[in-house]
């Protein structure tokens, strides 16, 4: 009788934990890109009227959308399409509703300056924007649905250290948890009716992004609930293991985010190291023929290379453990799988490289902070279900865009 009602309340709590199915429509988007050598994945997006291109980090670490824009640019990237230029009749009032809810998510008071414009001025790990807030037409085309007015920000000043660099994208979709994210503007427009949001990144480069519930798969997600108490996208702290039976790496539990632009993934320096560690002492014996390598491949710290260039990870992931990363809550209990294969990364120079990173030297704001990363996202359906608190993940191929009747495609 006890292990029938520990089954029924597993059942019950498992169905608490799965969002049900809704007949909402979603706006899906492909994603192009790759971890490396390009270190993004983004969409395209039209935007303005009349729509030119752009190209789009998404980064689930962020909240605003932002575009470089020659208002004129103080300090502006190498960016791939001719930089948005804004009209006063754009412009976001400071004392609009959506300057306030903005100034809010950027945890920054609001006070008016004399040209009356919603400036705004956010800081991240490697760097920094400084804009005016707008509004203008996102065009999701597909299906016949017309461009809607989104509020985002003409950033122009990205800082003295990321001056005249060149970069693949002309700016960033913030899909945090936010007022002004895209996400939340897209549902009180109509646009979708659940505010959820998912991608899916393919080792293969490429993938597809979703906005709303209709692409997430009835079953077969691994569901956790979201850390309340936190402003960015995580399900609290969880245990390293070397694979999933063994004992924990790091002595203690080390809480995580998921940032989809993160490139690599980032551990506090007591996990990195003992991270670290545990790759190479358990290196198996079949792989004498991998020498660790003393010089750097760019951010690339830790390489080891063969006797000939290294073509795909699959030729040396058997010498190396698969990660997992295990949380709980209460009676749930969610594991994260990281195979050799969304840890690792062959360089140009032919190295096999570990692609965890000790987050304090590469990016020192980032303190005690652990990112997951889009290394460990790969060929992994992520859902971000902000209806339900709940973070998702599972399995997916994701170099295969889908298809269905409810969902407004985009392939741009």
């Amino acid at each position: 009788m006890a292990a029938r009602m520990a089954l029924i309340a597993g059942l019950l709590l498992l169905l608490r934990l799965v969002p049900p199915s809704s007949s909402s429509s979603d706006v899906v988007l492909e994603l192009q890109g790759n971890v490396y050598p390009t270190g993004h994945f983004f969409i395209t997006m039209n935007i303005g009227d009349p729509a030119k291109p752009y190209y789009l980090d998404i980064d689930t670490g962020s909240i605003l959308t932002w575009l470089q824009c020659d208002a004129p640019c103080q300090h502006c990237n190498k960016v791939p399409h001719p930089l948005y230029k804004p009209t006063k009749s754009k412009l976001v009032k400071c004392k609009e509703q959506r300057c306030a809810d903005l100034q809010s998510d950027v945890g920054k008071p609001k006070r008016c300056g004399p040209q009356s414009q919603c400036d705004y001025a956010i800081h991240y790990v490697d760097g920094s924007s400084v804009g005016v807030l707008i509004v203008d037409r996102f065009s999701l085309r597909g299906n016949g649905t017309n461009p809607t007015d989104i509020a985002f920000g003409c950033g122009y000043d990205q800082g003295e250290e990321n001056y005249n660099v060149a970069t693949p994208v002309d700016g960033m979709v913030g899909l945090g948890r936010g007022r002004v994210t895209l996400l939340t503007q897209l549902k009180s427009q109509g646009v979708i009716s659940k505010h959820v949001v998912g991608h899916c990144l393919s080792s293969k480069g490429g993938g597809f992004l979703f906005f709303g519930d209709a692409m997430v798969p009835t079953s077969g997600i691994t569901w956790f609930p979201m850390n309340r108490g936190h402003k960015h996208y995580s399900p609290g702290a969880g245990t390293l293991h070397l694979d999933s039976n063994s004992q924990p790496i790091n002595t203690a539990p080390m809480e995580v985010i998921f940032d989809s632009g993160a490139t690599y993934t980032y551990f506090a320096p007591q996990p990195y190291q003992a991270t670290l560690s545990v790759v190479k002492s358990t290196l198996s014996s079949e792989c004498k023929f991998l020498n660790e390598v003393t010089d750097k491949d760019r951010a690339l710290n830790v390489c080891w290379q063969g006797k000939d260039k290294i073509r795909s990870v699959d030729e040396v992931k058997k010498c190396f453990r698969s990660l997992s990363l295990i949380f709980s809550h209460g009676d749930n209990k969610a594991i994260l799988e990281i195979p050799p294969e969304h840890y690792l990364i062959i360089s140009q120079e032919g190295h096999v490289c570990l692609g965890i990173l000790d987050g304090s030297k590469e990016h020192p704001s980032l303190g005690k902070r652990n990112l997951i990363g889009g290394i460990t996202m790969l060929d992994k359906m992520v859902i971000y279900d902000n209806e339900r608190a709940l973070l998702g993940w599972v399995d997916y191929p994701c170099d295969r865009m889908p298809s269905s009747e409810s969902m407004i495609t985009s392939r741009l």
